[in-house]
């Protein structure tokens, strides 16, 4: 787990957090906050993201590689993996190939089959292959509240500090050496082709599975939990949060965590 930074707290059963691009382990800050008593919570900050330093390969396949690499190096033989937006389509590609880490698997609205990366965040891709869009995001940390113009800014159905989040997502990859090109890299290395060459093996994936889905997003519509319901055999419910955008799960935690206990808890 070579510069993977990450946050451990709590004891009990391990719950291992992922986050998606461009947030970073703190995205899941109030959902630890709730659990921290009774479950041992780990989120790491992907490659690049938070204190994580960048690699070479910043894929999807990789990323998920990256998870392994923590859960080894931390000896978590058994987890109960919860993830949002790229991080939950990293968390489909470690399921598959780790399946015996898992006690069991929570998806929040995240990158599923052919909508990854989703339509709506199809501009801003194209940015980072052109090489424009690090500039673009250097200038948000000069100016935070640009951040509501943002595709990160959509993810939210309010944001009260817009320094806050910068400062906690944003600048720490800009502020890595090449960080803003390595960041353009990894949006322009997610490929849906790595997401459907799973579908085989996501049809037999047996692992418990919860999905939890914000009715409000405007990249991950609720038909692709559907599909996940409908595809992984191990889904036991599709809960849908009304209104939940994007990052619900940082927002609105106090919805999200009564879920997770539920589905922890069952017989």
């Amino acid at each position: 787990m070579d510069g993977i930074t990450y946050v451990d707290v709590g004891q009990g059963p391990a719950t291992l957090f992922v986050h998606g691009v461009g947030t970073s382990s703190y995205l899941w800050r109030n959902v630890i906050a709730e659990l921290r008593d009774e479950r041992r919570c780990v989120a790491l900050d992907l490659p690049l993201h938070g204190g994580s330093e960048p690699r070479a390969d910043l894929s999807i396949p990789a990323l998920a590689e990256a998870v392994e690499e923590l859960c080894a190096g931390l000896g978590l033989d058994e987890v109960d993996l919860v993830a949002n937006d790229t991080g939950g389509a990293v968390a489909q590609v470690f399921a598959v190939r780790h399946p015996e880490r898992l006690r069991s698997l929570t998806l929040t609205n995240c990158d599923v089959h052919t909508n990854t990366p989703p339509e709506a965040f199809a501009d801003t891709v194209e940015l980072a292959v052109r090489g424009e869009l690090a500039g673009l995001v250097a200038a948000v940390l000069d100016h935070p509240e640009l951040l509501a113009r943002t595709a990160l800014g959509a993810g939210y159905e309010r944001i009260d500090d817009h320094a806050e989040l910068v400062d906690a997502y944003l600048r720490p990859i800009l502020a890595k050496p090449g960080g803003g090109r390595a960041f353009e890299r990894l949006l322009a290395s997610i490929d849906a082709k790595d997401m459907v060459a799973i579908e085989p093996r996501l049809t037999v994936l047996t692992v418990p599975t919860l999905v939890v889905w914000g009715t409000g997003d405007v990249f991950f519509d609720v038909s692709w939990a559907h599909w996940l319901r409908d595809t992984i055999p191990g889904v036991r419910e599709v809960v849908e949060i009304e209104g939940g955008r994007l990052f619900f799960p940082d927002e609105r935690a106090a919805e999200l965590v009564p879920h997770l206990r539920r589905f922890w808890g069952r017989p």
